[in-house]
Parts: C-alpha cells; structure tokens; sequence
C-alpha cells in the first residue's frame, strides 16, 4: 500500500459515506464503466459543479477496483453485486488514486505542487516495483512504461479527483496551466499502462488545451452528456426515499419533502431528470433544518465575480431571472476556462459549470431558493447594479408598506419600478406584473416562504406569502390584476376562500396565528396607473 498506489484512503472515505444514514447507493455505474476497461474509450473525464459528489463516485470507483482494499463488506450489499460482472471485476486491479487539491506545506509555485505529485508516485512505485529499476530522476510516465515493460505488461486503474484544483490557484500561471495539460497527457495519451483512467473536475477539459493533448478522454457533462447523468446530485426518487428515512427517524421534523424540492432541486440533466444538491440536502436532513448550506467565500462575491465582468450586458436578463423568469442563453461550457468573459453566454456558461444557474432546453435560471437567496443577497449590496440594485433596496419599504396597509407608498414603488429600465415594464400579461412583484417584494423572502399559483381554497392564488421565521407573523395573500379593480382582487381572494390555507386541519389550532392581509394590485394599461387594496381576512389569532 503507497500514498497513491493501492491506498485504503478512498477506501476509509466511501466506508464514512456508506455508513451515513443518508448514504444513497450509485455502484450501478460500475456497470458502465466496466466495459471501458482495455478499450479505446477508457479515458473518461465527469464535470460537474461543485458539491454534487464526484469525489464521492471516485472514492467509490478506486474502492472497488482496488486489490488492496478488500471492500467486499460494502459492495456484497450495493447494487453492483447483482451484475455478473461483479466478482470478476471487483477487487482485482492495482489502482492509483489521486486527488490533486492536495497542496504541499507552504506551496507557493507550480513546481512545488506538480513535483510533491510526481514524487509520491515515484517513490509508490519504486517500492512495489523493484525491478522496473526507476530513479528519482524519471519522468512519472518513463517510470510507468518501465514497469508496464518488466513487470508483464503490468497495467493500472487511475482515478484522479478535481483535476482541474490548480488552475484556481493564484500562484499558477499561464505557462504553468500549458504545463499542466503536458502532464496530464504525457501520463495518458496512448499509453498502455492505462487500463482505465477516470478523471474529475468542474473545469470541462474539451476546449481548455489549443491542440489536441487531452482529446483522449471522452467528457460527460451535465448540460450535454446523457451517459451518467443519474449519478451526480441526487434524483426525485432518491429524495424520495432519503425524506422517508428521515421521518421515521426524526421527531417532530421541521424539514417538509416540499421544502427541499424548493430549497435545492432545480438542476437538470440532459435528458430533463431533475437533480437536487446532495451536499445540501443531507445537511439539511441532518440538521433538520432548511437552509442555505452553499458555502462561498462571502454572501454574493462568487456569484458577482461573474456578473460584474460585463453587468450591462446581464443586467436586464438577471432582473428577469431574479423574477423567475428562465432567460435564453448559448451555453458553451468550456467559456468557464477563461478569465475573460466578455459576452453574456460566456458569463452565464460560467455560471452554469458552477452550479450558479441551471440549464435546459436554451434557457439558464436560477434552480432554486438556496441559490435565490444568493442572488438576492447580491442584489440588494451591489450598487453597481443600477436599477435593479434600486428595487432590491426598495422592496423592504414595500413589505413594510404592505403590512400598514399604505397604499399610497405600495403605489409609488410600483410606479418607480415601472418607470425604471426593467425589461418587465410592458404589463401585457399577469405574468409580468407578476415579475415585478417578484423583485418589489425580494426582501420579504428572508422571512418568508413565497408560493407563486399555489393552490389555495377552491383556486389558485398568484402569491401566499408564508411567515417563516416568526409564525406570529401575519400572512399575506397576493391577487393581481390587468386592467381590472384590485376590489376584484380581492373579491376572488375571498370567493375562493384563499385564506383556508393559514388554518390548521380540523380540530388543530393554526399552524400560524398572525393576521392574514389580503392584497389586491392592479394596472390599468390605458391609464398606465397601478392601484392597490389591502383587507385583513383574519385577525391574530383568529
């Protein structure tokens, strides 16, 4: 056992997973990966944005290939052990397992960060491979070949995570990244010590070299490649059966399966399955609490660093997204590789390999309340936003408004907002006012939990705003209207009993005990004037 070669540390992480209580088994892969094993498809490279599991599949992946881990006890009870290639295949290769975010003490160039590498695996397979007669001297692939050569066509698995970990380190430069990418195809490219090489990272690698040094591996991403796309993140059905585990172990849960659809789904695979953030989820079941788990530097910087590389260009297409609204966009990819994103599609494919901004059929949105909450959280900080920046700021006095029953300021920010330069301001259809209450109301969303065509009563209800962090807190009920009364609004909000849904089932109290406003909002698009009612329905404690 070496530091790279036939390691049990990949081994002792999949044991931890595996033994969590929210452990989901993916070793149906291995099906697929098996038959690329000694074939002419048997690099493969995954991309995915961060926290959707990749060094989890790899643990997995060098796990069972590996001789040295004998980890029969956890794949005897997965889903592989039904194939029949099970036996044949698990346990019965030398592997070597690298993970390159791995940094040396004090590491301050890339020669101290490739040569720490290289001399690991130097010094792994002098021990093992005596006879191969390496040097401290050779190059890693010199070194490989010479044991592929003396020790009978000796062959090796690799699995190297987060491949693309340096370009993200301010000491690497250009020149460094060119030499990188030799690395990386001297050690491959043709090489018949490689019986299977699987490689991960965020980075897509298809466009990152100007030749052709990396056109070896076959890459799988989660926009344009079907082919593994069930094993990262986690699916409806697997977050199915992670809620019911969580139920029945969890008293008096707080976390509803409703709500980690809204907190963390919202991402796509190719062929439209719905993918949810494993690492958040779990987090949340853990700690049985929906929250914001994507952890950053700071509460917008990694989204902005984008954005403010051309914010004229996405500054229109950000208020609509922010709004709900999916925006077209040309997603390249491998545009994320650049430091230099000058166009709109070059910003927001950055921001999908980031898991930023969720992808589908032409369009790029925001996936869910988690990554809202980022965006929002930008919005109303960033001056430099403009107009959009303006009604972020704007919306708490909305919500404050809106709770005294001040029309006449409701108005008034209405009227700013569609004064403003929003793409939103033509109101031909409910569904653009709808937007713009959207962005007028952002602040509330911190205390409360916002449904849009909710089902409520005998209808649907354009919004219900539901108190989340003070159940004493009134509700509010939301009904707008194009050229019509908001006393029409509001006279729908009561006719279908919309408020039913601040009371408790039959025989409870209600699960909250604020007020319940209802608010009628109105535009009259002759008069290019907005109108606006509050009512309460209900009472404290009513």
């Amino acid at each position: 056992m070496g530091i790279y070669l036939n390691t049990t540390a990949a081994y002792d992480a999949y044991l931890k997973e595996f033994n969590s209580p929210y452990f989901v088994d993916k070793s149906a892969m291995l099906e697929e990966l098996i038959p690329r094993i000694d074939t002419g498809t048997n690099c493969i490279c995954i991309t995915r944005p961060r926290r959707f599991g990749k060094s989890v599949m790899a643990n997995m992946i060098a796990s069972f290939f590996s001789r040295e881990c004998k980890a029969g006890e956890i794949f005897d009870r997965l889903r592989i052990a039904d194939s029949g290639l099970y036996r044949e295949h698990r346990g019965m290769y030398d592997v070597i397992f690298i993970s390159f975010n791995e940094l040396p003490r004090k590491c301050q160039s890339y020669e101290q960060y490739i040569g720490r590498i290289e001399d690991r695996l130097l010094k792994d397979l002098r021990k093992v491979y005596p006879e191969a007669e390496i040097s401290e001297e050779d190059a890693v692939w010199d070194a490989l070949g010479a044991v592929y050569h003396v020790y009978d066509a000796k062959k090796f698995i690799f699995v190297l995570d987060e491949w693309d970990y340096i370009f993200h380190r301010d000491f690497v430069t250009e020149q460094d990244k060119k030499r990188y990418i030799d690395f990386l195809s001297n050690c491959f490219k043709g090489k018949a010590y490689v019986s299977l090489a699987y490689m991960t990272g965020i980075l897509p690698i298809a466009k990152y070299s100007s030749g052709s040094e990396l056109n070896m591996f076959l890459e799988y991403t989660m926009a344009t490649e079907e082919m593994f796309g069930g094993y990262f993140g986690f699916t409806d059905s697997e977050v199915d059966e992670l809620y019911a585990r969580f139920t029945a172990r969890q008293k008096d849960a707080a976390v509803t399966r409703k709500g980690l659809r809204i907190w963390y789904d919202g991402y796509h695979t190719k062929q439209g399955g719905r993918v949810y953030n494993p690492r958040s989820v779990v987090a949340s079941l853990t700690n049985n609490n929906l929250g914001n788990y994507w952890t950053s530097a700071g509460p917008y910087d990694e989204i902005f660093y984008y954005i403010e590389h051309n914010i004229g260009e996405v500054r229109d297409d950000l208020a609509l997204m922010v709004s709900g609204i999916p925006v077209p966009a040309k997603v390249c990819e491998y545009a994320a590789t650049s430091m230099n994103l000058m166009t709109k599609d070059e910003i927001f494919s950055a921001m999908v390999v980031y898991g930023f901004l969720s992808y589908e059929n032409g369009f790029v949105s925001i996936p869910n309340k988690e990554l809202m909450n980022k965006f929002s959280d930008m919005l109303m900080k960033e001056p430099s936003l403009g107009y959009v920046n303006s009604l972020a700021r704007m919306s708490s006095q909305m919500l404050k408004a809106t709770l005294e029953a001040d029309t006449a300021k409701m108005c008034e920010i209405l009227e700013f907002a569609h004064n403003s330069e929003t793409p939103l301001m033509n109101y031909n259809r409910e569904s653009e006012l709808a937007a713009i209450v959207n962005l007028v109301y952002l602040s509330a969303r911190d205390f409360y939990r916002i449904e849009r065509e909710d089902r409520a009563g005998t209808g649907y209800v354009d919004f219900i705003f539901y108190p989340e962090t003070d159940r004493k807190a009134d509700g509010i009920i939301l009904e707008l209207k194009v050229d019509h009364t908001p006393e029409e609004a509001l006279r729908q909000i009561k006719e279908k009993k919309y408020a039913m849904k601040f009371e408790g089932k039959a025989g409870e109290n209600p699960k909250y005990s604020g007020r319940v406003l209802g608010v009628g909002i109105a535009y009259d698009r002759k008069t290019k004037a907005h109108t606006c009612r509050v009512e309460i329905l209900r009472k404290a404690g009513g």
